[in-house]
This record gives C-alpha cells, structure tokens and sequence, in this order.
C-alpha cells in the first residue's frame, strides 16, 4: 500500500517499487538471509539512481546481535550513497531500537527520543553544508492505537513527499478485511 500511495504523491521522474522476502528458516552460521520489507524509490532522471528506501523492521531484523548489526549498516551503507532512509518499527515482540543503534554507530544521538521507544519511525538523510557531511533525522515515538504519523520521505536535497503511514495502514488492513 505504501508503493500504491507514494505512485499518487511522486513527481513524474520517480517510481516506487517494493522489496519484500522472508529471510531463510534454516539456521546456519554463514551469514543468514535477512528478512526485507523495503520500498525503494528510484529516480529516472538519475539513470533510476535509488534516492529512497523505506525499511519496514521486522522480528526477525531484531532477534539476534548479528540480525542487528547487518540491519544497520545496511542503513548506513544507504545514508552513505545519500539516499534517504526511513525506519518504521512496530515490533511489540522485541524492544532493540535499530534507529538508536544506527545512530550510536555513526556517533550521534537523538536526545528528542530518550529513553529510546520501542516502537518508533525515522527518517534519516545526510545533507552537505559547506564542506561537512550532516546527519539531520525527523524521530517520533509510536503508541499502540494511535494514529501513524506522516513522515518526510526526501528524494533530493530539496524536495520531500509525505510518507502518509495511517492511510497506507488503513488501506492495507482494509485490503485483508481488518477492523
């Protein structure tokens, strides 16, 4: 749903499309396959050059030290080519905050969301001012029944779409027939 409702908000030279797979049940000591649940969003002006990624954490990123580091610097890596990354964990089963590891790892801290929550959506971009690089994150603490919030998802230095998590939630639970 979040593919279907960015098609709406996105200028013409971008396209969304999802990024979904179960990592493998087996369990094996080289590096497992991580679970996926990403919508990436590309622009075509840029030779389709990716300038998004929603990361939807699951259990299974958070289960175990190694599931959690891969995770992060997965991010990492993204922020690293400047594509922007948002983070929206509703995971009630396990309580590691990724966006607070991520930012532990570039040495940074998000005094707005102390103590870390639980359940919490990010968004992350880097930005150049001058010759330094710059972290600049939007964080907001979720609440079990309570809306989800809208987000900036940037595709450039410039322009930002609304990332509407309520309305993609809605319509997806109205999708499996969901209360």
């Amino acid at each position: 749903m979040i593919v279907a409702l960015l098609r709406g908000k996105l200028p013409h030279r971008y396209f969304a499309e999802p990024r979904v797979h179960s990592g493998s049940s087996a369990e094996i000591d080289v590096l497992p396959a991580q679970d996926v649940y990403e919508v990436l969003v590309y622009d075509e002006k840029r030779h389709c050059r990716l300038v998004a990624a929603v990361e939807i954490i699951s259990p299974a990123n958070k289960d175990r030290p190694d599931h959690r580091r891969a995770f992060v610097s997965k991010c990492i890596a993204l922020l690293r080519e400047r594509v922007s990354v948002v983070l929206v964990d509703v995971v009630t089963t396990r309580t590691h905050n990724l966006y607070g590891e991520l930012l532990g790892q570039i040495g940074q801290a998000d005094p707005g969301l102390n103590p870390e929550p639980p359940l919490y959506t990010a968004a992350c971009r880097l930005t150049k001012r001058e010759d330094d690089w710059h972290l600049e994150t939007w964080a907001q603490s979720l609440d079990l029944g309570r809306p989800l919030p809208t987000m900036p998802l940037w595709l450039a230095d410039n322009l930002a779409v609304p990332l509407e998590l309520e309305e993609s939630y809605e319509q997806s639970c109205g999708i499996v027939s969901i209360p």
